[in-house]
């Protein structure tokens, strides 16, 4: 890696990652690749997902 490179890489791993994003990107992720496996599954669905996962959690 260039040294330009690796001072990136650092400035990323010591950035916070806030709950906002960390969500935004669970949910990306479990869109792409539900809706690889079926076409008919929407973005309202995985947030509904979501939404109902984290009351569950919520709730233990």
């Amino acid at each position: 890696m260039t040294s330009e490179l690796i001072k990136l890489v650092e400035a990323a791993r010591r950035r916070p990652f806030p709950e906002s994003e960390r969500e935004a990107q669970r949910r990306s992720f479990a869109y792409g690749n539900a809706k690889i496996e079926n076409d008919r599954v929407t973005w309202e669905m995985i947030v509904e997902a979501d939404e109902k996962i984290k009351a569950e959690l919520a709730a233990k």
